[in-house]
């Protein structure tokens, strides 16, 4: 999971410190998230989910679809 919001982040060439901004919190508690340091809270998942425009499931690996699942 700690790898794919790094991996988002990178290919969107953002800094941490532009996650912490968007995320409203410091780049040391974002680079946390990252390494797996401290978990993730459900509200900032969500928060990441919708930034990458993809699914929590993904953040999670629970799939390799990017894409978030259609709105019914």
């Amino acid at each position: 999971m700690y790898t794919r919001i790094r991996d988002l982040r990178e290919d969107k060439d953002l800094t941490q410190s532009d996650m912490a901004k968007y995320l409203k919190c410091s780049q040391v508690c974002y680079s946390n998230y990252e390494i797996g340091k401290r978990d993730i809270p459900t509200d900032i998942l969500i928060l990441l989910a919708h930034f990458h425009n993809t699914s929590t499931d993904y953040l999670l690996g629970l799939t390799d679809k990017k894409q978030p699942y259609p709105k019914p």
